[in-house]
């Protein structure tokens, strides 16, 4: 018998996957199917809280291929790391603890409610609850949490995390952050006051109806400067929520313990159940995926989803466990105009009439695996997402459209087909077979693509440097994507604005160059009704797909493992389909 080729155990898994859902769906199972284990059934937290309870103690079990990027608030860009974050940090504002997209709406944390907007829409004014304080007992006050923002300023200290704050309140980028502060109490940023312990105010240059999303980020996260420990933060940072760190081994294991100086009565958000959470890092993850099937570990920490051996064994024997998430993230392939002929609009539609987007989705896993077939750029979950598809994707359910691709390329001069070479990360699961299977699919109707396989590492100089395109002739980049925040600024922008093409990590990798997307992106962020923000996105969104200029393929799922001793466990459409962990407690009953 030949040897099996990576690539086709890949395949041949994924299949199976699909089989096993299609089937006991099929017969009599639903979303409530309790068959095939002991847990709360099939997507029982879809949406919808499974095994609820108020129940305190025991200890929250998690195991994580990868660390978190960073323990540091200011420092964090990673989305679990941001939903883990929720133990021990707090922010002015932040989402709310329920399922789906009502978890994106933004409520009061530290703050007694959302901001106070003046009427030109720049000025944003809190009052901080009574009785919020350190894990040392210390009052936080409004200081802490301004000299916490401030460190994101000290970007030759406090690295790698988001920059929407700053680039906000200060785009010069006139101070130089605390670190750099010639003020006495070493908060000299002008465009933040703080006129007493309990009252912050923010001076925005001009309009931004996000700037509350960004305060949500763990960025905006107090820190108290005598605690402040600079680069050395992320190993012991200073608690402001219900737990705080025992210990931190990075690479390996993290403990967090309760904090007995916090006071539920002064935080509406976080029940804080378990005792205890303890994560384990194993970069082995088909063994990862055995222990959490066996009860070792209670919940993924990087919610990216199991294995293909481990998604065949959850789904044909533990299916009462298994919740099928829908994410964030989108699958798409950026068609680049500044290589010919994909300067062409017609080119360019010759791709999205030529594409078998259910092949595409079966080539990841179909349906219930790997996701709905996309026919918007935006992702569900942003407002400003429609049902806009000119090009009939889904009234052809999926399926190619030959004659339209022929004669969009006799339009734009190209009649007998022409050659593109299109990259994929081959450490991206699945990504290489579905430019391979892409390939298949253009070639007959006359579109040549060859595959080049990159390491995802080398993204951000290679694929993110518009020049080394160039220089080595790509003309198409197959990727994924996943918002920051909840709008379309916090998804589209770094996609489409011609202002955030740059040299080197560029995720404008269709090179769009469109002063009426920008003047659009302008409009809508700087509304503060978000109603009449989403209604622009919309309008970015059908001028994207009219022109052709990126093509969505998938609204990425995957399916997670859901332990049975978890309570409370549920979706959150603001952690890109993750559990919210911050509400998930145990039954050590089970």
């Amino acid at each position: 018998m030949p040897r099996v080729s990576p690539k086709r155990r890949l395949t041949a898994g994924a299949a199976l996957v699909v089989a096993a859902l299609v089937t006991t769906t099929a017969c009599g199972g639903g979303d409530d199917d309790n068959g095939g284990g002991k847990g709360a059934g099939y997507n029982a937290a879809l949406n919808k809280v499974a095994n609820p309870s108020k129940k305190a103690g025991g200890t929250l079990r998690m195991v994580g291929k990868q660390d978190l990027d960073s323990a540091d608030p200011q420092r964090a860009y990673y989305g679990m790391s941001w939903d883990f974050m929720r133990f021990y940090t707090r922010q002015l504002v932040s989402y709310d603890t329920k399922p789906g997209k009502a978890g994106t709406k933004l409520v009061p944390d530290l703050a007694e409610s959302t901001a106070k907007i003046s009427k030109d829409g720049k000025t944003y004014t809190y009052k901080l609850r009574d009785g919020v304080t350190w894990e040392d007992g210390s009052p936080l006050t409004s200081k802490d949490v301004k000299y916490g923002i401030e460190r994101l300023w000290a970007t030759d200290t406090i690295t790698g995390g988001p920059g929407y704050i700053r680039q906000t309140l200060d785009p010069k980028g006139e101070y130089k952050g605390p670190y750099k502060d010639t003020s006495k109490d070493k908060l000299g940023l002008k465009a933040i006051e703080t006129p007493d312990d309990k009252t912050i105010v923010f001076k925005l240059p001009k309009r931004n109806g996000d700037f509350e999303q960004f305060l949500a980020m763990p960025a905006g996260s107090p820190v108290k400067a005598a605690k402040d420990t600079k680069a050395k933060y992320t190993s012991r940072p200073f608690s402001s929520g219900p737990y705080k760190f025992q210990s931190y081994k990075p690479g390996k294991k993290i403990v967090l313990v309760r904090n007995d100086k916090w006071k539920k009565d002064s935080d509406p958000i976080r029940p804080a159940l378990p005792d205890k959470v303890d994560v384990t890092i194993s970069a082995n993850l088909e063994e990862n995926d055995k222990r959490l099937m066996s009860g070792d570990y209670d919940v993924d920490l990087n919610g990216t989803g199991m294995t293909q051996s481990g998604r065949v064994t959850a789904v044909q024997k533990h299916k009462a466990n298994v919740d099928n998430m829908h994410t964030s993230f989108v699958r798409y392939v950026a068609l680049i105009h500044t290589a010919k002929p994909f300067d062409n609009v017609h080119c360019r539609k010759a791709v999205f009439y030529g594409t078998d987007f259910a092949g595409l989705q079966q080539t990841r896993g179909g349906k219930l695996a790997a996701g709905d077939i996309a026919n918007s750029t935006l992702p569900k979950a942003v407002p400003g997402s429609s049902d806009y598809d000119p090009y009939g994707v889904l009234e052809r359910k999926g399926k190619p459209d030959i004659a339209k691709a022929k004669d969009e390329l006799k339009q734009c001069g190209k009649p007998g087909g022409f050659s593109a070479k299109l990259t994929a990360r081959n450490n991206n699961p699945g990504e290489v077979d579905t430019a391979e299977a892409l390939q298949a699919q253009l070639k007959k109707v006359g579109i040549n693509v060859s595959v080049e396989q990159l390491d995802g590492a080398d993204s951000a100089s290679i694929t993110g440097s518009p020049s080394v395109v160039k220089k080595r002739g790509y003309s198409m980049q197959m990727s994924g994507w996943g918002p920051d925040f909840p709008t379309g600024q916090g998804y589209a922008q770094p996609l489409f604005d011609s202002r955030f093409l740059v040299e080197n990590g560029n995720y404008n990798e269709s090179q769009i160059k469109d002063k009426k997307i920008d003047a659009m992106f302008d409009d809508a962020i700087a509304q503060t009704d978000l109603n009449k923000a989403a209604e622009i996105y919309k309008k970015i969104d059908k001028r994207i797909l009219d022109q052709a200029d990126w093509m969505p393929f998938l609204y990425e799922k995957n399916i997670t493992w859901r332990g049975e001793r978890l309570t409370n466990a549920y979706m959150s459409d603001a952690y890109n389909g993750r559990y919210d962990y911050v509400s998930l407690g145990v039954n050590d009953k089970k």
